[in-house]
Formats: C-alpha cells, structure tokens, sequence
C-alpha cells in the first residue's frame, strides 16, 4: 500500500506490564520514528498505558523536544507509567471509544503476553466496527517467555543484573559460609532464573561458584529431594549457594509457596503474588535450618527475594539496547508500509559474532500464549545445560572477573 493511501490521524504508544531497563528505548524510538511519517499528525503517550487512555490522560509526545526523549530512552523504567490491567471485551470497547474521541488511527502497546492481548482484541473491535486503525505489540518482558522470538526485550538486561548479583553473592558465601537462598523472578518460565547460574564463568574455579543449585518452574520441585541436593553439596564445598524460581510448582502444579505459606495475597488478575514477597525464600530457609545439619549442629541459612530490583538496574546489557530500539522501529516500519496488524520476533541469526533480525508475526501468534524453557536447556531437575549458558551468554554483555586468592 503507498504512503498516500494510509489513513491520516494520530499515533498512540502505550507500556504495560512490568518495567525493564530498556523500555524507554522502544518508546523513545518508536515516537521519533513516527514523527516523521506524513500521515500521523500527533505522536500521543497514554498514561499508564490503556488506563490513562480511556480516562484521557494523554501527553503529546510531539512537544517533547528530542534532546529530552534522548535522555528518557536511556532511563529505565516506563516513563510513560505501566498498567496491570487486562482488558476484557467491554473494556477494550472503552479503549477504541477513546481511540475514535482522539482520532487514534495507529496504536502501539509495548508489553508482554497479556499486552499483546489487549491489542489483539482492540484490532478486532476495530475491524468488525469498521474503524481503520491498525494496532502493533512491541514486545518487552524480563520473563522471556514471548513465543516465536528468540528471546524478548528486557530479559538481557535482567539476566545481567541477575548473573552479576549472583557473582558477588557467591563470594559473600565464601567468605561466611553458610546456605543462601535467592529468589528469582519467574512464574512459569525459568530463564531468569536459569541466567543466575552465568555467574559460574568458565575459570578453574568454575565447577565451585554459585549458584551450585538452580530450580526453575518447568521441572517439579520436591522438598526432600531439595534438602539432599542442600546437603550434598554442603557436604563437599562447606557452603550452597541456591537460585530458586518464584513460581517453583509441585508435581500436582501447585506453586510450593502456597503449600509452605498460608493466607498469600493475589495480584489483579487472580494469581498467588510471588514478585517482591519473602515468603517463599523465607519458608525455604527454614526448611534447610531445621533438617540440614553439619556435624550434629544446625548451619548458618540466609534468603534474599530479589523481587524488582532485577527489572530495572540501570546497567543494560548492550544488546538490549540496540533491539528494544530495533524492534519499535522494525513496528513502525510495519505500519508505514500499510500493514493492519502485528507483533515482532527476534530471530538469532548467530551466535558468534552475534546477530540478529526482526520479523512480522501475527498478535494471535503471541497474545496470551507463554513459553517455557525447552529440556535443551534443562539439565536434570536442579540445574541448567551447556546449551542454555551458550544461548544467554551473547546477550548480556561482558561479564567481569572475579579472582581469588
């Protein structure tokens, strides 16, 4: 379709979801790259996301100067203000309302899962309404569970925060031995999680830095067999360092924090609220102190829930950067060339020197589906494989290393 033949209006870009460390960078470049088309008279920011657009809280992207929006996309964390809301078919019906009341003729939404949800629905609303406005899903979420891509934006900058915090806690364990249990992000996929154990490196020391344990959601989590794995390599180092996934499950599906806590709080959507509570971690290093002994005597048990820290560390991996900017352009470039509808993978082209592309996927390809870990990348029921180290390693940046005495 040409240029002349695109519907004249204006443009919406909204976040939604959790926050990352490089979502400012698809926001930022997704505003400059459509003031520059013809067709779109305004670039317009829904405050928090579809919340803030159904209740007119709008700014106009197009005054900000680009100096300014220079400095935002490298600020993390949503500038524009996120959302947690999951629009049902009444709800998108009040978005499109509001889309047709400021002559919204191409609305992006930066999220996850659930954001490419809400834009599908918005889509076909429009569609069946007869309203011409084509809807992108920028993708973004720390959890990397998106299908179809490679990985997301926003999970290489959390892997790096998490393999980085890893590496430093390892050496506080060796330097007072003892248990420690961290808690990672994750309720049904284990990538964060599985990044944790980055912090291992390649040196000497290799086979002894934490994490020696790693428990991901995708295999079943037994609490005796966790106390043995506690206990062995105790037994052989003097110390363990774990990295357990928030949404560990038993072989029934039920998430172990609700079977070791009682009266956990539930989030908008009706889930068990696992980010940012110590509960679980809390509960697990009990269960270490009171059934793991040295010698006769109790030894020393210490837990840490990561929780949000992990989103946005202001320390993002550089290939993030280059495709939370790629991607919002690669939606654009959709939408300019008259295309009704999307979202955009990442497609690995190479490991070494690393690469990648962009590619058009349809919304129902993502909206609402999660991925989970392949068993490529599961070894055995408390640790990562060789694949897994080598898929995530190019994509959060150089790590430093550490040496000991």
């Amino acid at each position: 379709m040409a240029g002349r033949d695109l519907p004249k209006g204006n443009a919406a870009i909204g976040q939604s979801g959790g926050p990352t460390a490089v979502i400012n960078q698809s926001l930022v470049t997704c505003a400059m790259a459509l003031r520059k088309l013809p067709h779109i008279k305004r670039v317009l920011g829904m405050r928090h996301g579809v919340n803030g657009l159904v209740k007119d809280q709008v700014v106009d992207l197009g005054r900000v100067n680009a100096q300014h929006l220079a400095q935002v996309a490298r600020t993390p964390s949503a500038a524009l203000g996120s959302s947690r809301d999951k629009p049902d078919k009444a709800y998108c019906e009040q978005i499109l309302a509001a889309c047709r009341k400021h002559n919204i003729r191409y609305f992006f939404y930066i999220g996850g899962n659930d954001s490419s949800d809400t834009c599908r629905i918005v889509n076909e609303l429009a569609h069946t309404s007869g309203y011409d406005m084509r809807c992108f899903h920028i993708p973004k979420t720390v959890d990397n569970d998106l299908m179809l891509s490679d990985h997301t934006p926003g999970f290489p900058s959390a892997a790096r925060f998490l393999a980085l915090a890893f590496m430093s806690d390892s050496l506080d364990n060796a330097s007072l031995p003892g248990v420690k249990l961290n808690i990672v992000m994750g309720r049904h996929a284990g990538f964060l999680t599985g990044a944790a154990a980055l912090a291992r490196g390649d040196g000497r020391d290799a086979d002894r830095n934490g994490p020696h344990l790693v428990y991901l959601p995708e295999v079943p989590f037994d609490q005796q067999r966790f106390l043995a794995d506690v206990e062995r390599v105790y037994a052989r180092l003097g110390r363990c360092q774990v990295a357990v996934s928030e949404g560990i499950q038993n072989a029934a599906g039920a998430p172990i924090a609700t079977t070791l806590v009682q009266g956990l709080d539930r989030d908008a959507h009706g889930n068990v609220q696992l980010s940012g509570v110590a509960a679980l971690g809390d509960a697990l290093a009990d269960l270490v102190k009171k059934n793991v002994k040295s010698g006769g005597s109790s030894i020393r048990v210490r837990a840490d829930t990561f929780g949000y820290l992990q989103r946005c560390w202001p320390d993002p991996s550089p290939v993030d950067i280059k495709e939370a900017r790629a991607v919002a352009a690669f939606a654009v470039r959709l939408a300019a060339k008259g295309e009704l509808s999307g979202s955009v993978a990442i497609v690995r082209k190479r490991s070494k020197p690393y690469a990648s592309e962009m590619k058009h996927i349809e919304l129902s390809d993502v909206a609402g589906k999660t991925r989970h870990m392949p068993a490529e990348f599961i070894d055995g029921h408390c640790n990562v494989s060789r694949a897994f180290l080598k898929y995530s390693l190019p994509l959060v940046g150089p790590l430093p290393i550490m040496a000991r005495l």
